[in-house]
């Protein structure tokens, strides 16, 4: 799904009117969906809180049981004061913080840990528990494929060398990222 710059400022404007929402009880601009029809369409996303550099937050849906926009919202408030990594955001980190979006393609299994591409592919690991990784966080954190792979076991809950004993359940996906920067 190719995002237009002008459905990128919505998407960013509305995940940081939603934080806000909290603090203030204002309310969240709509856009005009029939001009935006992508706003509409059901894709997984996630938004990223950065302060300085420093991850705040990060939370998102890999299932999309709403449209994108609603999902961007309720994402970022959920980054901002329900991700358990964290303490809650405060209102005075309100305008240091920077949001990140990444929206998700649809995922495609993959038959050889070689077909993975780094910068590319994000990894969905569904092998006894959940584990996602999305494509920048390799490219971030200067992992090669090996390094990916154990980072997506351990954040499945499994051991980081298990994807050496047999092929695991791993999809594939990329994801159209954007940010306030």
């Amino acid at each position: 799904m190719e995002i237009s710059d002008e459905v990128r400022l919505i998407l960013l404007k509305a995940a940081r009117e939603s934080i806000r929402s909290v603090f203030r009880e204002t309310e969240i601009p709509q856009p005009d969906f029939d001009k935006f029809p992508e706003l509409k369409k059901h894709k997984g996303a996630f938004v990223t809180l950065t302060i300085n550099g420093e991850l705040k937050g990060c939370i998102g849906y890999i299932i999309a049981h709403q449209p994108l926009f609603e999902i961007i919202c309720e994402a970022a408030k959920q980054a901002a004061f329900a991700d358990p990594r964290f303490p809650s955001l405060k209102e005075k980190e309100l305008d240091t913080i920077q949001i990140e979006i990444s929206v998700l393609s649809d995922f495609t299994p993959i038959k050889s840990y070689d077909e993975i591409e780094i910068g590319k592919h994000g990894l969905l690991l569904e092998e006894g528990g959940r584990g996602l990784l999305l494509p920048q966080v390799a490219v971030e954190h200067k992992m090669n494929r090996e390094e990916f792979l154990s980072a997506v076991c351990r954040k499945a809950g499994l051991y980081s060398e298990y994807w050496k004993e047999r092929m695991l359940n791993i999809k594939v996906f990329t994801a159209e990222i954007f940010s306030e920067e």
